[in-house]
């Protein structure tokens, strides 16, 4: 039925450029549909029957995520229990891709960057790196320029895991859907791997066989770029050229008008503050979404209309409205706190803290009097920080607001609030705000510093990704930059089960003979022109790396593609720098890289729309890759 449905969706197409994705897919569907039988029906094609299993099942992987809405990881788990219980994968294998180092590193990672995000870090890297462009390729390239700049010589999956959060969160500042940002985050990370020699470990791996299998020189540290460097910049280009309609609109971004409860909050900006002596436009408080600046209160003095140059200064009150999302972003800026001093008097500690949404009941005893008559705080260890009333404007301090059944109180209190509450008649309803725990601001410099530290010890070969990802996670969390509740919390396990499984799925074909018979079989159709068996090679290893891990496509290839440049009595460069290239250049599935895997959730894609971006993309490198690689290594 869901199949259905969606055959009806694809195939009734609104605009010109509906069509012609549907024309392209359909010729890149049946060309790579044929090429396999083709190659399944030569006569050099030997296969058994657990490698025909293993080739069934990583179709029907592909099938099921691109035309059910069953969840990526159930499928994926789904296709590596067949293979296991067929005995196609050993216990040892079946298991393996969930010991992978690459996936523990990521898990590890999301701990690192639960400390930046829980100390302030991602907001300094959105407002200095990113900031507040204007329009959707004026994003795209604040967001790829130092993406590709950092990819090029550090690994790729700390630097996507970092602005994983940071650009969730810049969308939606921006307005702009995560889908259409995601995506290009991941692409951008593989954009730089390819521009120097340790910009992936896929390049490493190659100069390392290639040194040691053949007597030609290894490459330098730029030479790849000769190739890489047009390659990445004609992706930048393509797309800034389709990114409006080839990127999904997958999470589209809340308008003003979808939170109808608008809050009254007084903030404060504290003593020290690094935001006095600023305007409020360089302060960052003229941009958050869903937020408006009434009025600023200085001493006795009332600032209506308040202009985005207006200077400010310690002990300034002001004034906001603004939707619940728009509260939370207040409330994690630093130099900013709640106007009432009574967040400073409840016996919690600040960091055990939440922000809550309560809705008064008509038989709360605080009807009719107001939040300082009531004692509040004393009553629900709890502090009222804003007040929504069917959207009007309430005047005065918090504490001197009189409530009213129906009023919804956003309020900071420990989380044992929240079961304490539910059952209680003095609120109709009440709902924890997710991530809403305050900012350590204190231990922002830690947080950035212990992020550096783990990606020097990394680059300089001091320790492995690994090793330093997990020394990294444990001094974030032995110096209290996040809590380990937390850590373990932010940790997205549906992405590790995808990883896991794939690279297990990646292993069958491999160890079934799948993989090489597939690429042997390809290699054979380039007879005696070296451009031809380039291109081949380059197509092998890129179709390859879509299935299974570059690192194994590469490995799989070289062996392959250096008889065949030694048959051609030609070169073996050129096959090394195409391998290199096709083995990172994974554009058309989330399963080929695991930066695009990483940015699978976080964008809400479907499997389809990386087929629909990535295909064009991988076809453009192809055709930069075999067109630019002989003219800077000859193949004599």
């Amino acid at each position: 039925m869901e199949a259905r449905r969606l055959s009806r969706r694809i195939l009734a197409p609104k605009t010109w450029k509906h069509w012609l994705f549907l024309i392209f897919l359909g010729l890149s569907t049946s060309s790579v549909l044929g090429l396999l039988s083709y190659i399944m029906a030569s006569p050099n094609f030997n296969l058994s029957w657990k490698g025909g299993m293993a080739i069934a099942v990583t179709i029907g992987v592909f099938v099921l995520n691109a035309l059910t809405s069953l969840p990526a990881e159930i499928v994926f788990l789904g296709g590596t229990a067949a293979l296991f219980v067929s005995g196609i994968l050993t216990e040892q294998d079946a298991l393996a891709g969930f010991s992978n180092p690459g996936m523990i590193t990521v898990a590890v990672l999301y701990i690192v960057v639960t400390g930046l995000s829980q100390t302030g870090g991602m907001n300094w890297i959105s407002q200095r790196v990113l900031g507040l462009p204007k329009g959707q390729n004026a994003a795209l390239l604040r967001l790829m320029s130092p993406v590709m700049g950092m990819s090029a010589f550090l690994n790729n999956t700390p630097v996507v895991a970092m602005f994983i959060p940071v650009v969730s969160d810049w969308s939606r500042k921006l307005r702009i859907s995560p889908s259409k940002l995601m995506i290009p985050l991941s692409y951008a990370a593989i954009f730089g791997g390819i521009c120097t020699l340790i910009g992936t470990s896929t390049n490493l791996v190659v100069n390392g066989l290639l040194i040691a299998n053949t007597d030609l020189p290894g490459l330098k540290l730029f030479d790849i770029a000769l190739v890489g460097f047009p390659c990445a910049i004609a992706g930048m280009i393509y797309l800034f050229l389709t990114s409006s309609w080839l990127l999904p609109n997958r999470k589209p971004v809340i308008s003003d008008t979808e939170d109808v409860r608008q809050y009254t909050v007084e903030m404060m900006v504290s003593n020290a503050s690094p935001l006095a002596d600023k305007t409020i436009e360089k302060a960052g408080l003229r941009n958050l979404p869903g937020l408006y600046l009434v009025e600023i209160v200085r001493d006795q003095l009332i600032f209506p209309a308040v202009s985005p140059q207006e200077i400010l200064r310690e002990g300034d009150r002001l004034v906001f409205i603004g939707t619940i999302d728009s509260m939370v972003d207040l409330h994690r800026l630093r130099g900013l706190q709640p106007a009432t001093d009574q967040v400073f008097k409840l016996d919690t500690p600040r960091s055990n803290r939440c922000l809550i949404e309560a809705v008064v009941s008509n038989t709360c005893p605080m009807l009719g009097k107001t939040i300082r008559e009531g004692k509040f705080r004393t009553q629900y260890n709890a502090v009222v920080l804003a007040v929504a009333r069917n959207g009007e404007r309430l005047k005065g301090k918090i504490g001197s607001i009189r409530l009213k059944a129906g009023d919804t109180l956003l309020l900071e209190a420990n989380a044992n609030f929240l079961s304490q509450q539910r059952i209680s008649n003095d609120f109709y309803l009440v709902n924890g705000i997710p991530d809403s725990e305050p900012i350590r601001h204190e231990k922002a410099p830690l947080a950035m510093i212990i992020l550096l530290g783990m990606i020097l010890l990394s680059s300089l070969g001091v320790m492995s990704m690994l090793k330093a990802a997990i020394l990294a996670a444990v001094v974030t969390i032995a110096t209290g930059c996040c809590s380990s509740i937390k850590a373990l919390r932010n940790i997205e396990w549906s992405v590790l089960l995808v990883i896991g499984s794939a690279l297990s799925i990646g292993k069958a074909l491999e160890t079934t003979g799948a993989a090489a018979a597939i690429a042997s079989t390809m290699i054979q159709f380039s007879g005696d022109n070296p451009w031809l068996a380039l291109a081949i090679i380059y197509a092998a290893t890129n179709l390859l790396t879509e299935a299974i891990t570059n690192n194994a496509a590469a490995a799989l290839i070289f062996p392959i593609a250096l008889a065949l440049s030694q048959n051609l009595g030609v070169s073996f460069m050129p096959f090394a720098i195409a391998i290199m290239i096709a083995a990172s250049a994974s554009f058309s599935t989330p399963i080929g890289y695991q930066t695009n895997l990483m940015v699978y959730g976080p964008g809400g894609y479907k499997f389809t729309d990386f087929m629909r971006v990535g295909i064009p993309l991988n076809i453009l490198f192809w055709l930069i890759t075999i067109t630019l690689t002989p003219l800077f290594y000859p193949f004599s």
